[in-house]
């Protein structure tokens, strides 16, 4: 679910500000407000919500897409294709450079962490029950979907691997990842959060390789195509994911009885 939401917040991010032309401003500005709105939405919900929670990581992952990119890149014709010179209103970027952003948003992650470590708060996210730490929780999926953005555009564009070349080395950071699990010296906590800021980088080198042209070494499928394809793939894992929380609540909720239900039926794996 969480490479859908990215692959998609890449192909979404893109297809705002590059394929509508509105710019990485004002894209940003837009989709930053989406971030609120699903924000206060999720923070308002007394309890988990699938729909809520995962909608509130595509907003971050979209925003996160155009943060990136107006950060790192700028008006010249190495980020702007089809000799274009301007993407909508505003400032066209601040051409920091992958590096530069990465640094920038690297600091800020370790902040972040930094005062949550100090505020005493749990970083285990289902413990996390409070206004205050739904706060810094979401602060830190902001920045590490920006980080990741910055990460996997650096991977496709300027290391030289290409869109696959890069899709391939994050996969095997994961699944070395993976394996860290079964070592109990290695916190899970930690192992989560590279994970996830991992996933985004991912998301991007994949998003790229399927609208970005054929003669860049992508699938030139487009912004929106991909983008309708990538949502109907995330709704209908948000949905799976309801329907068996739904029934591992039954479940629990019939106490004793519950023991003589198959997993399969509890929906347990």
């Amino acid at each position: 679910m969480k490479i859908a939401a990215t692959t998609l917040g890449e192909t979404a991010g893109d297809l705002f500000a590059q394929t509508l032309k509105l710019g990485y401003f004002l894209t940003t500005i837009g989709l930053f407000l989406v971030f609120v709105v699903t924000l206060v939405i999720q923070l308002r919900s007394s309890r988990y919500n699938p729909f809520f929670y995962w909608t509130v990581i595509l907003s971050t992952s979209m925003a996160g897409t155009t943060m990136s990119d107006f950060m790192n890149r700028d008006a010249s014709t190495k980020f702007l294709s089809n000799g274009a010179t301007k993407l909508g209103w505003g400032p066209q970027g601040l051409g920091l450079g992958y590096p530069e952003g990465a640094a920038i948003l690297i600091s800020i992650l370790l902040l972040i962490f930094l005062g949550w470590k100090l505020s005493g708060m749990t970083f285990q996210i289902t413990e996390i029950v409070t206004f205050r730490g739904e706060a810094l929780f979401w602060s830190a999926i902001l920045v590490s979907n920006t980080l990741g953005t910055s990460m996997g555009d650096f991977l496709s564009d300027s290391s030289g691997l290409g869109y696959l070349g890069g899709a391939a080395l994050v996969t095997g950071l994961l699944l070395v990842l993976l394996a860290l699990m079964k070592a109990p010296s290695v916190p899970n906590v930690l192992l989560f959060w590279i994970a996830f800021v991992l996933t985004r980088p991912l998301g991007a080198t994949a998003g790229d390789f399927l609208t970005k042209p054929v003669a860049k070494g992508g699938l030139d499928l487009g912004t929106a195509g991909s983008s309708a394809v990538l949502l109907a793939v995330l709704f209908g894992l948000m949905a799976y994911g309801h329907v068996q929380e739904r029934r591992a609540g039954t479940a629990e909720s019939e106490g004793p009885e519950a023991e003589a239900v198959s997993p399969q039926e509890a929906g347990r794996p």
